[in-house]
């Protein structure tokens, strides 16, 4: 070295030897994210769909873990030496050197736990397992997080015994049955064709007494599609045919025109007191959209009407039909409408169209509470009375309301005046009894022999009837 200088070629190796050292320095770490880095064990959350395990609980387990991804899944159920594999999943996470990409940061996995999925079950408890294996490297592959969730196994389905006597019912019509159900009953009452009529406690009766109130679709001409039902809290399930005759009652036809004037008339005045409803485009399509979608929605708003139905009888005597009602049109006539010459629609009228004088009295059919008093769709200025336990009766087409939502009625007081809003061709009533919200035909309810033999004799002290 020379006036303290180093010569350059020891600086260039002494910077190699730095460069190599930073290299090799690098080099190792890498490996040792290859060999070390892991990912973060994953989150888990187990939610049944069900307070417990019955016939078939559905269970949505979550995994979550957004850094590396998730990898390998399982869920498991176990109950005592019994483990049973409900579901298994892999996904590929980053790898340890990766540090973006794609990967499954989140996966929920829905399965089914019970005595029809799973072989051997018994009553008791059973454990619900989840495990989530982190993202390993070379070196390292760690042990899964585990989260477990204990739930009772009930397999056995709730006593149901029937009380009442003798089940003769019309198609369209209504009956009542008396049954006892046991304590686990969480869910009871009678499902006939797709609709279900729920029970209720037998006032006077013993711990268990239920009764219900139970109508017959139009449509359902089967009594074997008419079964008392009792489900426990996790859907396990005892059913009785109680039946005994289902008196056939098929349905009418009829044809209906649709001229322009009707068109002119009720169209324009439906669309403005309905702002929801979207223009067509035309008279004939509007009325289309107003006879079949509004239809059904006005179906709807009855049946959400009929969750609030008192848990009383707010009647005791025969119900009434319109004073010298002329009956224009009967219960479940399956209406084809036709459109200069061609079939346009297909409906079926479940109602009973009466016609008196032009803006007629319309008295109260029984005693009640007015649910609804406004306009409705289809049936124009309306008015629906609950008369407790799910059962109801609707006013439609009125000129003129005199009622409010919550008046108390009395059987024959004056609720409106006949008309023609709505869809009505003329001054009429259009009049339905309603059982949770499903149409029926008032023929019966207006009979005090049918009231007295086959729903007052049925409940007993319960409903004091008179005839």
């Amino acid at each position: 070295m020379r006036n303290g200088l180093e010569p350059p070629e020891r600086r260039r190796r002494r910077g190699g030897s730095r460069l190599a050292w930073v290299v090799g320095l690098a080099l190792v770490a890498a490996a040792a994210v290859v060999a070390l880095r892991v990912g973060p064990p994953p989150e888990i959350t187990i939610e049944p769909g069900l307070p417990g395990i019955g016939r078939r609980t559905p269970i949505r387990v979550s995994f979550e873990e957004p850094s590396r991804g998730l990898g390998r899944l399982q869920v498991e159920l176990v109950q005592g030496e019994r483990t049973t594999t409900l579901a298994e999943r892999r996904h590929r996470p980053l790898a340890p050197w990766q540090l973006g990409g794609p990967r499954t940061a989140r996966d929920e996995v829905l399965v089914e736990a019970g005595s029809e999925t799973v072989e051997g079950l018994v009553g008791g408890e059973a454990v619900v397992r989840a495990s989530a294996w982190p993202a390993p490297s070379w070196l390292r592959h760690p042990a899964p997080r585990v989260v477990e969730l204990t739930l009772p196994v009930r397999l056995v389905p709730p006593d149901l015994e029937l009380r009442s006597q003798v089940h003769n019912v019309a198609q369209g019509g209504c009956g009542v049955v008396v049954y006892r159900t046991g304590p686990s009953a969480a869910r009871h009452g009678v499902e006939a064709g797709d609709r279900f009529f729920p029970g209720f406690p037998l006032p006077g009766g013993q711990d268990g007494d239920h009764f219900a109130l139970f109508g017959v679709p139009w449509d359902v001409d089967d009594r074997q599609a008419i079964r008392l039902l009792a489900e426990d809290e996790v859907e396990n399930r005892t059913h009785r045919d109680f039946v005994d005759r289902l008196l056939p009652r098929p349905p009418s036809d009829d044809r209906i025109e649709l001229a322009d004037a009707f068109l002119e008339r009720v169209v324009p005045a439906i669309r403005a007191a309905t702002p929801e409803l979207e223009d067509r485009g035309g008279l004939l399509e509007n009325y289309l959209q107003i006879n079949g979608e509004l239809r059904r929605s006005n179906d709807r708003t009855l049946i959400e009407l009929a969750a609030g139905s008192r848990p009383e009888f707010l009647w005791r005597q025969p119900f009434l039909a319109l004073p010298r009602g002329q009956v224009m049109s009967a219960f479940a006539d399956r209406r084809t409408y036709f459109y200069a010459g061609r079939e346009v629609d297909r409906q079926v009228h479940l109602g009973f169209d009466l016609a008196s004088v032009r803006r007629a009295p319309v008295p109260a059919a029984n005693r009640g509470v007015v649910a609804l008093a406004r306009y409705l769709g289809i049936y124009g200025n309306a008015v629906v009375l609950d008369h407790g336990y799910g059962l109801m009766s609707l006013y439609g087409h009125l000129s003129a309301i005199e009622v409010a939502p919550g008046d108390v009625v009395e059987r024959g007081q004056s609720l409106g005046r006949t008309g023609e809003t709505g869809l009505a061709g003329g001054d009429h009533l259009h009049f339905t009894l309603l059982l949770h919200g499903l149409p029926v035909d008032p023929v019966e309810w207006w009979d005090p022999r049918w009231i007295r033999d086959r729903i007052a004799a049925k409940l007993g002290p319960a409903l004091p009837f008179s005839p």
